[in-house]
């Protein structure tokens, strides 16, 4: 429970950080026989504030209930 806790506040902090998940995608332009154009789009995924907050309260949940139960 305390890993999932920690994981849970790692992704909280990484969304507020970052404001979300960015990648990149490469997709095929133009294509004659053998040539090949391809073009790399740079998309993102946006995450909002309130997940990470809720990532956030709930990490800190979980690490309390383990120092509880101990």
């Amino acid at each position: 429970m305390r890993m999932l806790g920690i994981a849970l506040i790692v992704v909280a902090v990484a969304s507020f950080v970052y404001g979300g998940i960015g990648y990149n995608r490469q997709r095929t332009v133009l294509e004659i026989g053998d040539l090949k154009a391809t073009a790399t789009e740079r998309k993102s995924i946006p995450i909002p504030p309130v997940v990470g907050a809720i990532a956030l309260a709930g990490g800190i949940a979980l690490i309390m209930m383990e120092k509880r139960r101990a």
